[in-house]
């Protein structure tokens, strides 16, 4: 383990040999932490769970086209309707499991009002599945 020399004929080679003790204290340290801290990492708690076998209850929700066209008229799946029989048919959706979604087709010109109104009255009634539908710009 010699890095110096007093010896002039082999002084000016380069050293050939690879000091391998200290790797193999690093890797034999590395080993040992690995043995202690293994069974520590294995923390699962011995459980009998039941079996049991069930299919899902997949149900599409209904969905309910809701238009309100530049005049601030409402429409109910393409029936006009009155805000007050909007309300009435919202409250009816609200009970239904699961429940609807709203599509809901605002004309561009349309005072936001009526489009506030309309969101209250479904939120009121405990819908929460709005949508806004929109034409994508061209």
């Amino acid at each position: 383990m010699a890095f110096a020399s007093f010896d002039r004929k082999s002084s000016s080679q380069p050293m050939a040999e690879i000091n391998m003790v200290p790797l193999i204290d690093v890797v034999l340290v590395l080993l040992v932490i690995f043995i202690v801290t293994a069974p520590l990492l294995t923390n699962s708690v011995k459980l009998d769970l039941p079996k049991t076998t069930s299919t899902a209850d997949i149900q599409k929700p209904e969905k309910i086209e809701f238009a309100i066209d530049a005049t601030g008229a409402l429409f109910w799946n393409g029936e006009r309707l009155s805000r007050e029989d909007t309300a009435l048919r919202f409250a009816e959706a609200g009970k239904k499991r699961p429940q609807p979604e709203i599509y809901l087709r605002a004309d561009q010109t349309v005072a936001y009002r009526y489009v506030a109104e309309m969101l209250a009255d479904a939120s009121k009634a405990g819908l929460g599945k709005i949508a806004f539908v929109s034409e994508p710009a061209r």
